[in-house]
């Protein structure tokens, strides 16, 4: 596979689909919605290699899981897909409109932002969330999935490719990577890739940015926490934990670490560890949890754990300060939520916790692009720089300047032959 070529092919595609209309992108995304629709038999038989394999390789049940692509899932896909294009075209606002002088208009712009290089997990649904939210922000795509996934992800790219081409997309936006070796050879490819998104591991995404020139929008590990004020309720705080862990287990915004207050971890403790058990949910507690319920001894490690699986780390403390604490030392900067019925502490909790996500009263599996309404995501960012939490499409859009004059010089301005007015106008009307 030659990779500068593949680069080269998607930074040319993705000059012309920058200025590709609105309505053409969304015919486009309605006929690839469409021809998945059509295409299920195909796609789950590729699945169904997929997933031989990889019970053959002894792929554990959650990553089974997440490989899975049934028709149920192509229905959630083509779901997404409908409600992107509903959306607005993030490309072509106009962000702020400021006159220097008269005649001379400035223009602060959305524009995509180039090419991505997106590296996910074995999750055939995530190719096809990422693909169309570039295709809608404008934007040339390199995808490398996860391997055990490798005969969905070709169908899925085919099928998106092909339609999108008949639907007058310029050819070559979006390429498939299929190996390691594809990947290192794309972390060299910075004259081409305007930025990657790795989705896995701190120790991945670190090798990522150590191994590559190109900028890196950072998705890691998700140690998301749960703290069970003084002042929950209980029915509520049991009902959140049970589906902030269980709903499904092996995704980045499951939780990983309750964190219980000590006035009522005697009460709450033992109706969550009831559940629990109903779920096969085992349990890593300090000692004080353990002095409520029967665990295993939860040590330093367990802090900095992400399961991905039926397993949590539980702790109690004395305070609101100390549970914000522990969030901040050991806490990915994911998604954390806050059990309470105190408003004041609720604002503290989501005030000082420094993560991207933060809840009250609700599970942390609704960090994501499409519950928070943005379509899809291409990965949940845990950067403070341009994108933070689920990436929809505004975090696949950039800005540039445009300046519109009447034959203005700078030197007129310098000489103080004319002054500059440096007044803001308004952005819907700028004429």
């Amino acid at each position: 596979m030659d990779m500068k070529k593949m680069s080269q092919d998607c930074k040319r595609a993705s000059i012309m689909l920058a200025a590709l209309e609105a309505e053409k992108k969304n015919t486009a995304l309605a006929q690839i919605a469409e021809a998945l629709g059509e295409s299920k038999p195909d796609i789950c038989r590729a699945n169904m290699l997929d997933l031989a394999e990889g019970k053959k390789a002894g792929l554990k049940e959650p990553i089974l899981k997440r490989l899975k692509f049934d028709e149920q899932k192509i229905d959630a896909v083509i779901d997404g897909i409908n409600s992107l294009i509903k959306l607005p075209d993030p490309v072509g606002k106009i962000l702020e409109a400021r006159e220097l002088d008269k005649g001379l208009i400035l223009n602060k712009v959305s524009c995509p932002i180039g090419v991505l290089g997106v590296i996910f997990e074995s999750r055939p649904d995530a190719l096809v969330q990422i693909s169309a939210l570039c295709l809608k922000s404008g934007n040339g795509v390199l995808l490398k999935g996860g391997s055990e996934a490798k005969e969905t992800n070709r169908i899925l790219s085919e099928i998106i490719a092909a339609t999108a081409k008949s639907a007058g997309v310029p050819d070559g936006w979006i390429q498939l990577l299929e190996t390691r070796a594809d990947v290192n050879e794309m972390l060299k490819m910075n004259d081409y890739i305007d930025l990657i998104i790795p989705r896995g591991s701190n120790e991945f995404v670190r090798y990522i940015i150590e191994n590559s020139a190109i900028p890196v929008l950072g998705h890691a590990d998700g140690i998301c926490h749960c703290y069970i004020d003084e002042f929950a309720d209980s029915d509520m705080a049991v009902k959140i934990v049970v589906d902030s862990k269980t709903q499904y287990v092996s995704v980045c915004n499951a939780v990983e670490t309750l964190l219980v207050h000590s006035s009522i971890a005697g009460k709450i403790l033992p109706l969550i560890k009831a559940e629990f058990d109903k779920k096969g949910v085992a349990i890593y507690g300090c000692g004080r949890t353990r002095d409520y319920i029967s665990a295993e001894t939860a040590d330093e490690n367990s802090w900095k754990t992400e399961y991905l699986d039926y397993m949590m780390s539980v702790k109690v403390v004395d305070s609101l300060d100390e549970a914000i604490e522990h969030i901040n030392r050991y806490g990915s900067r994911h998604t954390d939520t806050i059990v309470t019925e105190n408003k004041q502490n609720a604002e503290m909790f989501m005030s000082l916790v420094d993560s991207a996500n933060v809840f009250h009263n609700c599970s942390t599996r609704f960090s994501d692009g499409y519950r928070y309404g943005f379509g899809a995501e291409v990965g949940i960012s845990t950067n403070k720089i341009h994108a933070r939490g689920p990436v929809g499409l505004e975090g696949l859009a950039i800005y540039k300047y445009k300046l519109y004059g009447t034959g203005q010089t700078v030197d007129e301005y310098s000489a103080g032959r004319k002054q500059f007015t440096h007044r803001d106008l308004d952005k819907n009307c700028t004429d």
